[in-house]
C-alpha cells in the first residue's frame, strides 16, 4: 500500500471520527467485552428512500486479531 494513502486514510479516519463521535465510543464500548471470538457482528444501512440491507457475521479469532491490531494503530 502506497504512503500516501495511508496518510490519507488517517485523515479521513480522524474527520470521520469528528463527524461521528458516537460510533467511535459504541466500538470502544462493544469492543471492551463484546467483540470476541464467537461474537456476532450485524450491520444495517437504510437508504435515504427507506431500503434497508442487513448483514451479519460471527467473528472469529482472526477477525478479533484485526479488530486488535486496528484499534492498536490508532493509539
Amino acid at each position: 500500500m502506497n504512503p500516501m494513502d495511508i496518510m490519507q486514510l488517517g485523515g479521513r479516519l480522524q474527520t470521520f471520527s469528528n463527524q461521528h463521535p458516537k460510533f467511535g465510543a459504541f466500538l470502544r464500548e462493544a469492543g471492551t467485552d463484546a467483540m470476541r471470538e464467537g461474537s456476532i457482528l450485524e450491520m444495517k444501512v437504510t437508504s435515504p428512500e427507506g431500503k434497508e440491507y442487513v448483514t451479519n457475521l460471527r467473528l472469529t479469532a482472526e477477525d478479533v486479531e484485526t479488530i486488535t491490531m486496528i484499534r492498536n494503530m490508532r493509539g
